[in-house]
């Protein structure tokens, strides 16, 4: 009876690992979009951070020239 009560928590284990593994964890983006919209090259910055349980990307661009 505890041997059946074994398999069953650890098929129960394995499934939730499947699954958790199978599921997107949850990011966040943000982005600061602050250049020119005819600028073909403005400057970036870039950043991604993923601890595993969630993930944060940052993108900020700006223009190099300003057209007055």
């Amino acid at each position: 009876m505890i041997e059946r009560r074994r398999k069953i928590a650890i098929a129960g284990v394995a499934a939730a690992l499947l699954l958790a593994l199978a599921a997107r964890h949850p990011q966040a983006n943000i982005e600061i979009l602050t250049h020119q919209q005819g600028d073909l090259s403005p400057g970036k910055v870039e950043a991604a951070i993923d601890v595993g349980v969630f993930a944060v990307s940052v993108l900020v661009t700006w223009s190099r020239h300003f057209s007055q």
